[in-house]
């Protein structure tokens, strides 16, 4: 009885789970230089996107950038600033960096944040998870177009 439980609910969850799958790898797709939908229908915050950016651990954006953040100290020197970088970007062309740098950069050392195939060096209890959800990518691209628009 058990069994036919666990297997009805898994028949259940199963086209659900399927299409989160399917929907992550047509959001994904970068077509040119952009990824032009967003990964989520919710609305993105900038001020979860700044905490997201300046934090030392979820987004550790600072660890590698250093960008108008004159309240964190010990901000990176490896990766260009991020004030400056955004400048030319716009939200599809952010999300597509977030999501698979290398798509631009082979050599990078920047994470692919919501990507799970193609990884290496990767955790045994992290294999099949994103480093950011897609509302904290929204987020974090939210927050970023917000200092494209004070350098102009």
């Amino acid at each position: 009885m058990r069994m036919r439980r666990v297997l009805a609910i898994g028949l259940l969850i199963a086209p659900y789970f399927f299409q989160v799958v399917a929907a992550q790898e047509v959001n994904t797709q970068i077509v040119g230089d952009s990824i032009s939908h967003p990964l989520t229908s919710a609305p993105a915050d900038v001020e979860r996107g700044r905490a997201i950016v300046t934090s030392r651990h979820v987004g550790l954006c600072l660890l590698c950038h250093n960008g108008p953040f004159p309240e964190e100290p010990f901000q990176g020197n490896l990766a260009p600033d991020l004030g400056l970088s955004v400048a030319t970007m716009n939200a599809g062309q952010l999300r597509a960096r977030l999501v698979n740098p290398t798509h631009f950069n082979p050599n990078t050392i920047m994470p692919a944040y919501y990507q799970t195939a193609g990884l290496t060096q990767v955790a045994p209890k992290f294999v099949g998870q994103t480093i950011l959800s897609a509302q904290e990518i929204e987020d974090v691209i939210a927050f970023l177009v917000t200092l494209n628009n004070q350098t102009k």
